[in-house]
């Protein structure tokens, strides 16, 4: 049964979303643990900081997808996601955490039909309730955690480790270039595609 496009295409998303955090955090753990905390130019002041941050926006987001599905009211204490701002203090278990929460974005995004996707998702603001429709909110988290890894990637540009590559998952002729990233997640190109 063929898939619909504008769903698939936001499947593949939280894809590529879970691939190029799984390659961007392979390349901070060979940090040393200095590296992986010393002051960076950037919007956050370290890597550490930038990946606490994607991670916790990461969080609340898809908590607020995963209530929306369910029907269930909005968070009701957004800062919780936010009192601790690097609740993660080493690269070994942001990366836990990320995969953690990069398998729910999948889930949700592997429910979505492009029928469903006008559905609106509450979020409760100091300034009052947001609403925003499944895709613009989605469009949202995709452009964030983009924005925020290439941060990271820049910041690895002045350590001992080079910056991954992260613009190989979209086109066929590179899926050799992402097959042992692959193996390592448990995926494969039929997962995604298909």
């Amino acid at each position: 049964m063929p898939q619909d496009p504008l769903s698939h295409h936001l499947t593949t998303m939280a894809y590529n979303n879970a691939w190029a955090n799984h390659r961007l955090l392979a390349a901070c753990a060979r940090l040393d643990p200095a590296e992986f905390v010393a002051p960076r130019s950037g919007f956050f002041p370290s890597i550490r900081a930038t990946l606490n941050h994607i991670l916790a926006v990461d969080c609340f987001y898809v908590d607020a997808f995963e209530r929306e599905a369910r029907d269930e009211p909005p968070h009701p204490r957004i800062a919780e996601f936010f009192d601790v701002p690097e609740p993660c203090d080493n690269c070994q278990a942001v990366q836990a955490a990320q995969r953690a929460v990069d398998a729910k974005l999948i889930a949700y995004c592997q429910t979505l039909n492009d029928a469903s996707l006008s559905r609106v998702v509450t979020i409760l603001r100091p300034s009052g309730a947001q609403h925003e429709t499944r895709t613009r909110l989605l469009a949202h988290v995709f452009e964030h955690q983009i924005h925020h890894r290439g941060q990271v990637h820049a910041m690895l540009s002045s350590t001992a480790v080079p910056p991954p590559q992260l613009d190989e998952f979209f086109c066929t002729m590179d899926a050799p270039l992402r097959r042992q990233d692959f193996a390592e997640m448990g995926l494969s190109e039929a997962d995604i595609w298909t």
